[in-house]
């Protein structure tokens, strides 16, 4: 072989072992996020982890991937939440009704009857007080990029039909592990019972739980007509979610990628409302065509008057003035 043959060879040769190490390094350098949620694919959860994810694939060129981990297969949502502080979570979507037991501040938002519509929440969520609830996460060990949505909840039940307060006397709702639901439905005679979500349906088939509130997203996704005959739409309290980022995987990632990360965090939270207005057109009659009782409307001043010393409490806990604050928001 001529001296420029075994030249051109060896350039050759060096070239490949480049792309090769270039490629290892390229792979190296993908950075793979479990994202956690509690329903399934085809919910509202699922609807912001896919935009979230498609979001940052594309803006990182993937050196940013999502695994989805749909339907609690990496646990409840406390479990998700102490995942994110741990590290052992990337990523994940959270309501907050989970979240009050990490960053109290968020309980605020659970106060029954707070917002007036699905509107004014958003504009509080989007607003100052919204974004700085977000930056509030950071103190206890969790990134909040944005606020996505659930929609207003409402109560399902096996016993009877849901008219007004006195039909709630002695019924055991499952509420979520948050002290301000907790509250509220024991102010209003109800037997609260905090339970996991995992553990909802086989309670509410076996008898353990009376009934249920969520929102008409969960009550589709989750095809509670299954396991409940009763449906009051109370329109009790707005359901936010939270989307959620680990500081440890957080602290993995360039300037770019968080860039990203937050930006894709934004288009989630608009899918999910976007999912929410849908399923709420469709949801209620969906219910009612598999056999539940419906009941349209409560009087919600008649609630709110039972639920006075609540709010006597609410008011103590996060201020009065914060409270006012929402409740002008326009």
């Amino acid at each position: 072989m001529s001296v420029s043959r075994r030249t051109f060879s060896a350039a050759s040769a060096l070239c490949a072992a480049t792309l090769t190490l270039a490629s290892g390094t390229a792979f190296a350098q993908a950075k793979e996020a479990k994202i956690g949620y509690a329903l399934a694919v085809n919910s509202h959860y699922g609807a912001a982890a896919q935009a979230w994810a498609d979001s940052v694939e594309k803006a990182t060129g993937g050196s940013v991937k999502f695994k989805q981990f749909a339907s609690s297969a990496l646990g409840g949502e406390r479990e998700l939440v102490e995942g994110l502080q741990l590290g052992t979570v990337e990523i994940a979507i959270v309501s907050t009704g989970a979240l009050s037991n990490f960053v109290p501040d968020v309980g605020v938002v659970d106060i029954p009857f707070l917002f007036r519509d699905t509107q004014h929440a958003r504009h509080v969520l989007d607003g100052a007080f919204g974004q700085e609830l977000l930056a509030k996460f950071q103190k206890r060990g969790l990134v909040a990029l944005a606020w996505g949505e659930q929609g207003f909840r409402h109560l399902t039940n096996n016993k009877h039909a849901v008219k007004g307060v006195a039909d709630l006397k002695g019924l055991k709702i499952r509420v979520t592990e948050n002290p301000v639901h907790i509250t509220a439905f024991r102010t209003l005679g109800a037997a609260p019972t905090p339970m996991s979500w995992p553990e909802v349906i086989g309670a509410l088939q076996q008898g353990t739980i009376d009934g249920q509130e969520n929102p008409v997203s969960v009550l589709a996704s989750a095809k509670l007509w299954q396991v409940q005959k009763h449906l009051t739409l109370t329109s009790h309290v707005y359901a936010p979610v939270a989307l959620l980022v680990s500081p440890a995987f957080w602290g993995k990632l360039s300037e770019g990628e968080k860039a990203a990360l937050t930006e894709g965090a934004k288009k989630g939270a608009l899918a999910s409302r976007a999912f929410v207005d849908a399923v709420e057109k469709k949801g209620v009659e969906e219910a009612r065509a598999n056999g539940m009782q419906v009941v349209d409307k409560v009087d919600q001043a008649a609630f709110r008057a039972a639920l006075e010393p609540a709010y006597k409490e609410y008011a103590k806990k996060f201020g009065q003035k914060t409270l006012d604050a929402i409740t002008a928001t326009k």
